[in-house]
Formats: C-alpha cells, structure tokens, sequence
C-alpha cells in the first residue's frame, strides 16, 4: 500500500500549491478592479511612463539621461556620473544630486541602486497604487510564484505516479488504476495553470490593466506634441537604455567595470580632497561626456 502514501503526499501537494494561486487570483482580481476604474482621461507624466514601464530604476535612467542632455550631469563612457548644476529642478533629479553629492562624482552603477530606493522614487509608487495604475508591491511576484509552485507540485505529481507504478505493491488494483488515482491531482494542478492563464488579468510587474491602457496611448499623444526630446525621453522611459541613440551614454550605463570599496558622493582626489583629473576614470575629455544633438 505504499503507493497510497504516495498518492496522499501528491494530493497535499497539489492542493497547496493550488491554494496558494488561487490566493494570489483574488488579491490580483481586487488590483484588477481598482485599475480598471482609476486614471480614466488623466496623461502620465515621464517619470510615470517610466515607473509603469519599468520601475524604479528606471525613473532614475531617465533622470540621468534628461539632466545629461540639458548638460547639467555628464555621464562618462567610462562609467562615472559628475555633476555639472548641483540644483536639481524637481524632487526627482534633487535625490539623484544627493545621491552623487553636489559637485561630486560617482560611479553610475551605485547612483542608479541608491536613487532608486529615495523618498521622492517611494512616493511617486505611492501615488501611482493609490491611482490604481501601478500593481501594489509584491502582488506580480506573488503570482509568478504561485504559478510557478503549481508547475512545480505537477511535475511532483507524475514524478510521484511513476514511482508508485515502479515499485513492487502487494496491492489488489492494477496498474493502470493506480496511475487513474495520480491522474486526478494531475488534472488539478494542470487545470489551474490553464485557468491561471485565461484568467489572470494583464499587467506587467509594475503597470496595471489602467496603467497598461495609459502606456498604450503614449506613442500616439508623444507623436503629437511635436516635442522631440520629449518624445526621445519618453521613448527612453517605455523602452530603457536601449532606446538611447548617443553611444557614449549608451556606453556610460552598460559600463561593467568594478568600482570597489567607492560609495556614492565620494569625489576623487589625493589626502586632501583635491581633484585630479588624470586619476579620475570619470573625468575627462570631452569624448567621454554626453553630446546633445
């Protein structure tokens, strides 16, 4: 009668990975009806577009590259960010100033860590849950999971059927009964990754269905402004790094090289805080700052 232990362990299995998916259906079904009736006829602003595109790194990208561009931060090919206007004009480009320090230098890669995890980044998440349009922090993950643990528990399953048809059972059901019983949470688990797919509603890890319908609209309205760098920001804020048409500051992010031991706001300089440009990786040329065009 082993392969009744079996069958109790795949049903326990199954049934709480089910459990735990259809849990995460209902929070994600209440995200989906706050987000189906909020921002109806509002237009997002570009940190918006980019937190629902992307999230919180990506607001601070756009951030970076908008202050490259007006020349008031120059991003290094080489990696680093130096701050040109310590005056930041809003309270997102203030936080990543503060981040790098007033008329300081710092890696890219930790200004981009840092500034995404400040007040003025929180509170614009904040206020996009609050509006229905960003999904609540933690709910995308909770399902991903969910669904994952389901895939999971099913392969379970049919690993635990097959056992129970390999070993030798004194038991008076044939084969193929046996394999019936594990067929049975088999079709529980397969049947809620099918019904998760139909019926889940669509977002992204940061957008919801309200959010998703206000970034649809983006090409159309940022066509008509007429406004090129804005248009150009906000192709950055939906599409990410890769939308950047200078290659210096496309080089600038994709930088891999290990800045050990530096914090951000830290400037270079010998004992007594003086600069010195040949020691400086970020300082430089004018090759590796950003060109406007």
């Amino acid at each position: 009668m082993l392969w009744v232990l079996l069958l109790l362990v795949s049903w326990a299995v199954a049934g709480a990975a089910c459990t735990r998916l259809c849990l995460a259906a209902v929070r994600a079904a209440a995200v989906h009806d706050v987000g189906t009736a909020g921002g109806g006829g509002r237009e997002l602003t570009l940190y918006e577009t980019a937190f629902l595109s992307g999230g919180p790194r990506r607001v601070v990208d756009v951030t970076l590259v908008a202050m490259a561009r007006q020349r008031r931060l120059l991003l290094a090919h080489t990696g680093w960010a130096t701050v040109v206007d310590p005056l930041g004009r809003d309270d997102m480009e203030r936080s990543v100033i503060g981040v790098i320090g007033p008329e300081g230098q710092s890696p890219i890669a930790p200004v981009r860590a840092a500034a995404a995890t400040t007040d003025a980044v929180r509170g614009l998440a904040d206020r996009l849950e609050r509006a229905g349009l960003a999904v609540p922090d933690g709910a995308a993950t909770t399902i991903a999971d969910g669904v994952r643990q389901v895939r999971i528990a099913a392969l379970a399953v049919a690993g635990l059927g097959a056992a129970a048809l390999l070993v030798p059972a004194a038991s008076y059901l044939p084969g193929h009964l046996v394999a019936l019983w594990f067929a049975l949470p088999l079709t529980l688990t397969l049947s809620c990754l099918v019904i998760a797919r139909i019926e889940l509603p669509p977002h992204t890890h940061w957008a919801s269905p309200a959010g998703l319908r206000l970034l649809g609209a983006l090409p159309r309205r940022s066509v008509s402004t007429g406004d090129d760098d804005r248009t150009y920001l906000t192709s950055v804020a939906v599409h990410g790094i890769r939308a950047v048409g200078e290659p210096d500051l496309r080089a600038a992010f994709t930088h891999r090289e290990h800045h050990l031991g530096h914090t951000p706001g830290h400037r270079p300089g010998d004992a007594f805080g003086r600069h010195r440009a040949g020691d400086d990786p970020g300082s430089g040329s004018g090759s590796g700052g950003v060109r406007e065009h």
